[in-house]
């Protein structure tokens, strides 16, 4: 399938992640290849505590949030738009309002953000994890408490095998088993048996796939380690009897701030608790005895894969080459789709604003998985394709991506569907509407799937027009195109545009 052209990389990358707890952001120069951290910051943000219960981001929440991405807008001021890339988290995909919340970000940070599904934060956050510990052979268990969610993965070297989001974080079970800061012995047995029964349901699969060594990643578990080393309970490492040392010591004072624990910082206190319940949740189900900490996380994980995609080591295109492998897309098909679609963007791309590179990123993948539904069924297969592309998890996209696509899938046939693409963001209609009627001109004219080449095709765009131009009597001589077409020109009425065909 094309790719899309290199991209050249630029010295200096940046990632920021707005979990649910803290925002995080890394600034990186690149030096023969190897990423150098040049700077990082964290501020404790509190988006998750901030949602009320219609799980709508608060003033207050709101007001904290761009206050910090402030200064942060400032950081990467003058780092390349190629070279930033930031997600938001759990928070995010709760939070009713987080349209609202996005659109004010970026117009402070001056970028777009992205929403990733647990999955991919796994996957991120594994990546972080492998690329800052020794490189070598054996299989990890990672372990990331993050404020809303909690992710869990196993891999090797730098592959993730196994990638899980639990739904429990230190800010959650905090509203939930310690409310008023009371650390007593039964809040601790609800908490910890909360933990344990989020953990069955994977504990199965990641025993069979088995681990060698324990490593935990982030903020909660950072504090804990400390909490263990200052208190004499470990030299660095989390042990299962350093938890429990904890817990006793916490639920003899009653509260954190009487138990007097050295190495914990005030700002952690509160949600100190809850990481400790979930941790030793983790440790007790799966049989865990010791951990090992990692310094790198999501944000490094973010930067990595920036800098795989920007190097054309995409872990997007493996993504749309599995999902075409295990539904069985006719790749000589998509072939011919994908190569037709991309020279029609090269022809409007200027006119009809589509010439950053996620359009034609867009628009390549829209193509290769347009047929993807045909393995559920002929019938309406462009809703199948669509449901498949949201709702699956493919590495390396983001929430927003992944609903571009399927709309692109879901409209590349039959009526153009104008009320999924008036549900996508604002800003997105417009793009995504253009880039559907490209997919589906290209679609209809290898309506017969075959390997003759189509002849040379001029396309024209206006702001409401699309005008596509054969060489004299072609279509004449081929007279099912022209009636595909002349449907065509129905459907694209109904979405607002002309198609002129001559």
């Amino acid at each position: 399938m094309p790719r899309a052209t290199r991209r050249s990389t630029p010295e200096q990358l940046a990632a920021i992640d707005l979990g649910s707890n803290s925002f995080h952001m890394v600034v990186a120069r690149l030096v023969q290849g190897e990423l150098q951290v040049q700077e990082g910051l964290s501020e404790k943000v509190q988006l998750g505590a901030g949602l009320d219960e219609q799980n709508r981001i608060t003033d207050d929440a709101r007001a904290r949030a761009l206050d910090c991405l402030g200064r942060f807008a400032q950081r990467i001021r003058g780092v390349p738009p190629a070279g930033v890339r930031i997600v938001g988290t759990n928070a995010l995909r709760m939070a009713r309002n987080a349209r609202e919340f996005i659109r004010e970000a970026e117009a402070v940070l001056g970028h777009d953000i992205e929403i990733v599904a647990g999955r991919e934060e796994a996957r991120l956050i594994y990546l972080g994890v492998s690329h800052s510990l020794a490189d070598q052979p054996g299989r990890r268990l990672v372990v990331d408490i993050g404020g809303g969610s909690t992710e869990l993965i196993i891999g090797e070297r730098f592959e993730a095998l196994e990638t899980e989001s639990l739904h429990m974080g230190c800010v959650s079970f905090t509203r939930r088993f310690f409310p008023e800061g009371q650390c007593t012995d039964k809040a601790f047995d609800k908490a910890i048996t909360a933990a344990r029964q989020e953990v069955l349901s994977l504990e199965a699969a990641y025993r069979r796939t088995g681990w060698q060594q324990a490593v935990g990643a982030s903020g909660s578990v950072k504090a804990i380690a400390q909490v263990c080393q200052d208190n004499g309970w470990s030299e660095g490492e989390i042990t299962l009897e350093g938890l429990h040392r904890a817990r006793r010591k916490l639920v003899k004072a009653g509260t954190v701030d009487g138990a007097g624990l050295k190495g914990l910082r005030e700002d952690r206190m509160p949600i100190f608790p809850a990481g400790l319940a979930i941790l030793t949740g983790i440790f007790e189900q799966l049989g865990i005895t010791s951990m090992t900490l990692s310094s790198g996380a999501l944000r490094e994980g973010v930067l990595y894969d920036l800098l795989g995609r920007l190097d054309h080591e995409d872990v997007r295109e493996r993504s749309i080459g599995a999902l075409m492998s295990r539904y069985h897309v006719d790749a000589a098909q998509a072939q011919r789709v994908c190569d037709t679609a991309a020279g029609f963007l090269a022809q409007v791309a200027t006119p009809w604003g589509l010439d950053a590179d996620e359009h034609a990123d867009a628009l390549r993948w829209g193509a290769q998985l347009h047929e993807v539904g045909l393995s559920v069924s002929h019938s309406q297969f462009h809703k199948h394709g669509a449901y498949l592309i949201e709702n699956s998890d493919l590495a390396g996209f983001s929430r927003q991506t992944q609903l571009v696509l399927a709309t692109l899938v879901r409209g590349h046939r039959r009526k153009v569907p104008m009320a999924v693409l008036e549900a996508l963001p604002q800003e997105d209609q417009a793009s995504t509407l253009r880039l559907c009627l490209l997919l589906r001109l290209a679609a209809r004219l290898h309506h017969a799937r075959s390997d003759a080449p189509l002849p040379e095709m001029a396309l024209h765009a206006d702001e409401g027009q699309l005008t596509l131009a054969f060489p004299e009597g072609w279509l004449a001589d081929h007279p099912l195109t022209q009636a595909d077409l002349e449907q065509e020109q129905e459907y694209f009425a109904g979405a607002g545009v002309t198609l002129v065909v001559r």
